[in-house]
């Protein structure tokens, strides 16, 4: 499986350079509860903390990430119900390397978005005080 050039997929996970182009290609296509958020976090909108968006970690590309407070954010769409062990799997690799993982479904940023940027902004917090 290849994501762009020669970066391709090693064991069905992509290389550190794979998920970086990857990354630059989620940045360009949102999902719209993505989008939303965003539009709350960039530029340190929420409580002055700074998210990336389509940030890649290892292997992986996260959705969200604060560096400062080493928190991920994933917004679990429908595609996500039926990946319960390979999110599972991803989180415990994440905590790893010391970072924390928040998911929202798509349907709670939809719905309840200043709740979700509450909680969101609580935990960053929270973190960043430990």
């Amino acid at each position: 499986m290849k994501w762009g050039g020669d970066r391709e997929a090693v064991e069905g996970f992509l290389t550190h350079e794979g998920s970086v182009s990857r990354a630059r290609i989620l940045r360009r296509a949102l999902t719209p509860p993505e989008a939303r958020l965003w539009v709350h976090r960039r530029r340190r909108a929420l409580d002055g903390l700074k998210f990336r968006r389509q940030h890649p970690a290892g292997v992986y590309v996260l959705d969200f990430y604060c560096a400062e407070a080493m928190l991920a954010v994933e917004v679990d769409g429908e595609s996500h119900e039926a990946r319960g062990e390979h999110d599972a799997r991803r989180t415990r690799c994440l905590a790893t390397q010391g970072i924390a993982v928040i998911r929202v479904s798509a349907e709670q940023a939809r719905v309840d978005l200043g709740d979700v940027l509450d909680f969101i902004a609580d935990r960053a917090r929270d973190r960043i005080r430990r």
